[in-house]
């Protein structure tokens, strides 16, 4: 297997990690500066999750038609300029657009980048290169917290965004003198209704959701919101359906491989958005620690996820995919419930160690639904499935934040105080609930799915041929 390019793809979700375990840890700061509360910045963190979701759906497209390479390197472009405007922003309308031009560059960076590795790499070696892929986008979150929060603390949080501009420029170099090119391939004409439709589907329910308990505006625009992305996905559902070329075509779901898959991480990644939201305000807001004290905490979950890869194949070899899936589901939600016992006496160890296993279980569970997801994809259908699969991360990871939010809004509201520690508590016990329910689709999965990916159907095989021989 040829190991340069996903390392190289790998630096576009390096970027995004990293960008976004730095927010998350400066969030409080950023709010006090701009003049908001921390839960009012969570705009920030939905608007670029927003864009990615609006935009990734003709990611595939673009990669077919103007070439997968081209469109990475554009992308990355975008990126950095996006993190410049990031910068430079003095009031929260300013950095919200910014994060939102982050993302329309990040957009393309990641479901491209997939593309590329797809049509690259084999099938056999696919759990392989997409460890490979991640291994640099986890030492993101390693160093985004401690490194955003040293940032914050001593010097200034615009100076966070910058971080993203020498690594976009390696990125470029490295694109352009190792990355194979992709030819364009003959495209059918762009959905544009189709377009339309997914992008106030996504822009609605995601922008509703977090603004219904924003006391600055009335609960009718997040609700008001809210109906018109439900709407939009209901016509696009019927739109699809006659449309020869629909921009998110939704027959792919017919792959019962894609459909858990899809189906399993959408509900798990929920809890995924939520807690690099959650946990540095609760250990900032509720600990009193300050931004380089909680980033110090908070980057051993990325140690664990790193851990994880170096074995993903042996595990999913051994088990298969729904073993190892159902076992890390069950698992990563018991860690994430876990959360909400931890107090300001608690020992920070324990909280390192606990944070260490939640990301251990949540990347064995994402490394496997990744691969899986595509063991059974037709080359003809790759595009798709890259933009159908991103723009449902992004969406699911949006919706944890504004789920997240909600409840400690409304916890708060209810107790009549400012956020307090039971709030946070809370909001870690409910997401924990949602999360579990990820193993429902993976436990109808046939034990053998996605074995010709995994080599779970090969391992059984060798171990009975010494029998057969008896």
């Amino acid at each position: 297997m040829n190991r340069i390019i996903p390392l190289i793809l790998a630096v576009a979700l390096f970027m995004e990690q990293m960008d976004s375990t730095v927010i998350s840890t400066a969030l409080p700061t950023i709010a006090n500066d701009l003049g908001v509360s921390p839960i009012t910045l969570k705009l920030a963190l939905t608007s670029y999750m927003v864009s990615l979701a609006m935009f990734i759906p003709i990611s595939g497209w673009m990669a077919d038609k103007f070439g997968a390479k081209k469109v990475f390197r554009l992308a990355i472009c975008v990126f950095i300029g996006g993190s410049i405007l990031c910068a430079i922003s003095d009031s929260l309308i300013q950095f919200v657009m910014s994060r939102f031009l982050q993302g329309v560059g990040g957009a393309m960076m990641t479901p491209v980048g997939r593309l590329v590795l797809l049509r690259t790499t084999q099938r056999s070696e696919l759990v392989s290169a997409m460890a490979l892929l991640t291994i640099p986008a986890l030492v993101g979150p390693m160093t985004g917290p401690p490194i955003g929060g040293f940032i914050t603390t001593y010097f200034s949080w615009h100076w966070i965004f910058i971080i993203n501009v020498p690594i976009g420029l390696l990125g470029l170099y490295l694109t352009g003198l190792y990355l194979p090119e992709v030819p364009p391939i003959e495209t059918a004409k762009m959905d544009w209704i189709g377009f339309v439709l997914t992008s106030i589907a996504a822009a609605g329910v995601v922008f509703g959701l977090s603004v219904i308990g924003l006391p600055a505006l009335p609960p009718a625009v997040g609700i008001s919101a809210t109906l018109a992305g439900v709407i939009a996905s209901v016509i696009y559902v019927k739109h699809s359906r006659h449309h020869p070329h629909p921009i998110l075509n939704l027959k792919i779901f017919n792959d019962r491989a894609f459909r858990a898959s899809t189906t399993g991480g959408t509900l798990f990644r929920i809890a995924t958005g939520a807690i690099p939201f959650l946990m540095p305000l609760m250990l900032q807001l509720g600990f009193g620690l300050n931004p380089f004290q909680s980033g110090l905490i908070t980057f051993s979950g990325a140690i664990g996820a790193l851990m994880v890869k170096f074995v993903a194949r042996r595990v999913f070899a051994l088990t298969g995919f729904r073993g190892a899936l159902l076992f890390a589901a069950i698992l990563g939600a018991a860690m994430t419930a876990v959360n909400g016992f931890f107090t300001p006496e608690t020992p920070h160890i324990l909280i390192i160690g606990s944070l260490l296993a939640t990301g251990l279980f949540r990347s064995l569970f994402f490394t496997g639904v990744n691969a899986l997801g595509y063991s059974e994809i037709s080359d003809e259908l790759a595009s798709q499935a890259t933009s159908m699969a991103s723009a449902l991360q992004q969406i699911s990871l949006a919706l944890g934040v504004a789920f997240a939010a909600f409840v400690l809004e409304i916890s708060s509201a209810i107790s009549g105080t400012q956020l307090q520690l039971a709030d946070f508590h809370l909001a870690f016990f409910v997401v924990s609930a949602v999360s579990v329910l990820s193993i429902v689709p993976i436990f109808r999965l046939d034990p053998l799915t996605g074995a010709s990916v995994s080599g779970h159907r090969q391992r059984k095989l060798a171990a009975a041929q010494p029998e057969a021989g008896e």
